[in-house]
């Protein structure tokens, strides 16, 4: 048995194939870039049909490979906080909208009015908070800047169930997964809170939400020009998107309480499955399933803020990595809030920039790299404390974290824990895996750990200097944004 695996990320689409134990199957990673479509407005974009055209790519490549025969389904995941419009025919009427388009922002002020001011009643009902991340300041922003559009928009969809539409010829239901990212799903009732789109968008919103259903259900019958070309897939049911972080969690053997997932890609996020009554103020709660609520915050920095200070200040010396492991913490006097692509978790500014903080002559770019790195892992550490899982094995994963075991370092110190940095370089497709299998054949999602590459312990003395850090990095924000 072999399980196709869809990946639609922030900056490529991929094809995975795994094998029943949910391992993946060695040369048969098929890989496309993208990007973003973005500017300095805070535009944030993808383009549906060049995400289809690379998607297929990816298929029709993972076909080729020897295991491929034996694929009985097919899983994706994407990334999450996603939306486009479909027009009458259910083709793509707008860029898909993605979680890091900001343009929302100034919606702000006459969403909170429409809520009467009471912000935090909204955020227990749909798990998300009031932000530009979210549908709610997106779609509203959409319907001022181009009504015109907005007007020949039949249905709303998700890059994943646009991709079905296409390939299956029918409308397809958007998994409760994604749903959960938009800002507008009722975590009690499990579908839309329509109380919620009439007040904070209007019945034009109502009018074009799509259908619900769990990721489970499944997609059979490929429409005939995709039976054709993908006879291998022709009977295989093809399972509704997950959420690329809650794909992760499960990836990471994250299933329950007892541990939490760090993931460090482009940004970076910590999640714990567990129900959460109330969701703590700064935390939102999304859904891995129908069953499984997800509670964490995402940040919007992470490895693209190590990238920029690589990039655009050390034009890529690699020789700094080594370098930062014999620093000590806090070495460089800098307090920096490296909120390049705005903020989310935990203040959820929505005009929040990166700031640098006491600068001297004396300054390196060295400093400059620890002191980016070191703020990140701090200000994840703060998400930590708030979903109150002492006890919890930290589980981390990412590239970004691999690339870097200083940084990995810093992670453990800030939050005061071990690190258990997973030996999985795949966690998000294999997530999809473990979640099919539980649901095609009841294997627990537990039945097979993750691989540990190693743990890393935190040094007390170690810890203390990157608390007293923080005390500052708290202290520069408020002042700021407070």
């Amino acid at each position: 048995m072999t399980f196709l695996i869809i990946d639609l990320g922030s900056s490529s689409v991929r094809t995975l194939l795994f094998d029943d134990d949910a391992r993946l199957i060695p040369d048969s990673i098929c890989s496309r870039r993208h990007d973003f479509a973005t500017d300095s407005d805070g535009k944030a974009v993808a383009d549906a049909p060049q995400l289809r055209a690379l998607a297929e790519a990816c298929i029709d490549d993972a076909l080729r490979h020897r295991a491929a025969e034996a694929i009985s389904a097919v899983g994706m995941a994407t990334f999450a906080g996603n939306w486009l419009g479909l027009d009458e025919s259910g083709a793509a009427c707008t860029p898909v909208f993605t979680y890091a388009d900001t343009r929302g922002r100034s919606q702000i002020p006459a969403l909170l009015d429409a809520l009467g001011g009471d912000a935090e009643r909204y955020h227990q009902a749909t798990g998300c908070l009031l932000h530009p991340a979210y549908m709610p300041a997106q779609y509203a922003t959409f319907q001022q800047s181009d009504p015109a559009t907005e007007r020949r928009i039949s249905r709303l969809s998700d890059i994943g169930a646009y991709l079905y539409r296409c390939w299956f010829g029918r409308e397809t239901p958007m998994s409760l997964s994604v749903a959960s990212w938009s800002g507008l799903l009722d975590a009690i009732q499990r579908d839309w809170h329509w109380h919620y789109a009439r007040l904070l968008v209007g019945e034009s919103l109502v009018a074009k939400l799509p259908p619900l259903a769990d990721f489970d259900a499944a997609q059979t019958g490929l429409a005939d020009a995709y039976a054709s070309r993908w006879n291998q897939l022709r009977d295989c049911p093809f399972f509704l998107a997950l959420g690329d972080g809650a794909a992760a969690n499960v990836g990471s053997g994250a299933v329950d309480a007892g541990r939490v997932a760090l993931t460090i890609g482009t940004t970076a996020a910590l999640r714990v499955v567990q129900h959460l009554e109330p969701v703590p103020a700064g935390l939102w709660r999304y859904l891995v399933s129908a069953d499984m609520p997800l509670v964490g915050g995402a940040t919007s920095e992470g490895g693209n803020v190590y990238q920029w200070v690589m990039e655009e200040l050390l034009r890529a010396d690699e020789s700094h990595e080594a370098l930062l492991s014999s620093r000590e913490p806090d070495a460089h006097g800098l307090t920096v809030l490296p909120l390049l692509a705005g903020e989310r978790a935990p203040g959820w500014q929505p005009d929040a920039a990166g700031t640098i903080h006491g600068i001297r002559r004396h300054s390196t770019g060295l400093d400059i790299l620890q002191a980016h790195l070191e703020a990140v892992a701090l200000r994840l550490s703060l998400i930590f404390d708030m979903i109150n899982a002492d006890e919890a094995e930290v589980m981390a994963g990412g590239g970004a974290l691999h690339s870097s075991p200083a940084w990995a370092r810093m992670m453990a110190e800030a939050f005061d824990t071990p690190i258990h940095l997973l030996a999985e370089a795949e966690i998000t497709a294999r997530g999809v895996a473990l979640m099919m299998r539980n649901r095609l054949d009841g294997i627990p999602l537990d039945a097979h750990p993750p691989a540990i590459d190693r743990v890393i312990e935190p040094q007390p003395a170690r810890v203390r200097a990157l608390r007293r850090a923080r005390d500052r990095q708290i202290d520069l924000y408020r002042r700021i944004y407070k």
